[in-house]
């Protein structure tokens, strides 16, 4: 996001006033002299809360980008709260060098290795997925959006099909989760299809994905709670990622002395960063407490539901704001509001929520924008989870400001009190969600200090 000279000057000058504040409040009597003037000449600070003035609208989220993450999601889960969601996943798996199958190659076995980390639900269910070829290429430089449908660009005959329980393990030393690693076995004609290939297909990765676009993980549905497993796919300096495995015999390793063993030869096929790597999720809300009233602004929530996957947002209006620019001579100090998390609701200890949330506004164009203070220092802007109390603060000084500061619209596109969204910090590949209070049951706080220069 770009910010015009103009604006960046009246944020600094904010700054200015809050320093200026500062010291109005905190100096001494006699301090430079100010105890001889008369106290209706100084600053004067106040505090206020808007809180009653907030209400808050739960919204679906659509259009997120699926495909620029380092990690993605596979499984099917059950919330107990947010309705069923569905995550597939699709990957390109590229060429690390020209393969050369030796004389008479015959395939043995062909291996999918997929690394995962993290399981958000229920590590008792069982899952059940299928694997097919890829019928449609993906490409790597577009954008894809969760609502992709991955099922209609790949084969209708699997290659797989394969139940797994999700796992977690922690390392004793650091206590953090061990990789877990699905080994799934593929149909050999999809190997036959690699070794057998025409020389001209195997030139390079852009005609190899041509030939061979890829593989498509479809999640079917489970009979519990079920979970979501971050996957980690793609190959790195450190990690080898997942991969494709190809087992195989030719005359050469087959010429042995009387007696001895073959070694069976094998072809790797990675996922890298060039790869595209795709989720598809899906979301049925239907029976959740928020269903009758979703994507409107005329029943407002008893809570705050925030859920990442293209899943849930939540629309927070704060009436009043804009009242502020018939005031003059106004500084906002600070201008901070913070969630409360619904513990019990939210079901932290089995569901724990996310790390960070976001909060932007929106633009007259009904786009979101992250406020200036994001930009200006994202740690003091805030939005992380405060474990001790479980709430989630925003320090929104500055945009509060330029919203007083204002009053002529084509001095700024952004301009306006149109609103604000509440949102996760990273919205594709990570499954926490959680349950706020809303500020009907005093779980929304906000607090503003500003400084009135009296004539």
């Amino acid at each position: 996001m770009k910010y015009s000279r103009t604006q960046l000057l009246k944020a600094f000058s904010g700054l200015l006033i809050l320093v200026s504040a500062l010291v109005a409040c905190n100096s001494d009597e006699n301090d430079l002299g100010l105890g001889i003037l008369p106290k209706e000449d100084l600053i004067n600070v106040r505090n206020i809360s808007v809180s009653d003035k907030i209400s808050s609208f739960t919204f679906t989220e659509n259009g997120i980008v699926s495909n620029k993450s380092d990690y993605n999601l596979l499984g099917t889960f059950n919330d107990p709260v947010f309705g069923k969601t569905t995550v597939d996943y699709a990957a390109q798996f590229r060429l690390t060098s020209y393969p050369d199958f030796g004389t008479n190659p015959v395939v043995d076995s062909v291996r999918l290795y997929i690394f995962y980390r993290n399981v958000y639900g229920d590590t008792l269910t069982q899952q059940h997925i299928k694997v097919y070829e890829l019928e449609t290429y993906l490409d790597p430089d577009a954008e894809y959006t969760q609502d992709i449908d991955l099922k209609s660009m790949a084969s209708d005959v699997p290659l797989a099909e394969f139940d797994f329980t999700p796992k977690v393990e922690l390392d004793s030393a650091t206590q953090d989760t061990n990789f877990q690693l699905l080994t799934i076995p593929l149909d050999n004609s999809l190997g036959e299809k690699l070794v057998y290939a025409d020389s001209l297909d195997l030139i390079n990765n852009d005609v190899f994905l041509q030939y061979f676009k890829g593989l498509f993980i479809e999640s079917e549905d489970v009979s519990g709670k079920g979970a979501l497993i971050t996957l980690h796919t793609m190959a790195t300096s450190t990690f080898q990622g997942s991969a494709l495995l190809v087992y195989y015999n030719n005359d050469e390793n087959m010429d042995l002395e009387e007696g001895e063993s073959p070694d069976t030869l094998s072809r790797a096929f990675l996922i890298t960063d060039y790869s595209a790597r795709v989720s598809g999720i899906e979301h049925d809300y239907t029976g959740t407490p928020f269903f009758d009233h979703l994507d409107q602004e005329d029943v407002e929530d008893d809570v705050v539901y925030v859920q990442p996957t293209g899943g849930l947002k939540s629309r927070i209006t704060i009436s009043g704001l804009e009242n502020w620019k018939d005031s003059t001579n106004m500084g906002i100090n600070k201008a901070e509001i913070v969630f409360h998390v619904d513990t019990v609701k939210s079901d932290i200890h089995n569901y724990p929520p996310p790390s960070q949330l976001m909060f932007t506004f929106v633009a007259p164009d009904e786009e979101e924008y992250r406020p200036i203070d994001y930009f200006f220092n994202p740690v003091f802007y805030g939005g992380y989870l405060d474990t001790s109390d479980y709430s989630y603060s925003f320090n929104i000084t500055q945009h509060v400001q330029r919203i007083i500061d204002v009053t002529d619209p084509e001095d700024d596109d952004f301009v306006g009190n149109q609103g604000f969204f509440l949102t996760t910090g990273r919205r594709v590949d990570i499954a926490n969600r959680v349950v706020m209070k809303s500020a009907k049951n005093d779980g929304v706080e906000m607090r503003i200090t500003y400084s009135k220069f009296l004539d």
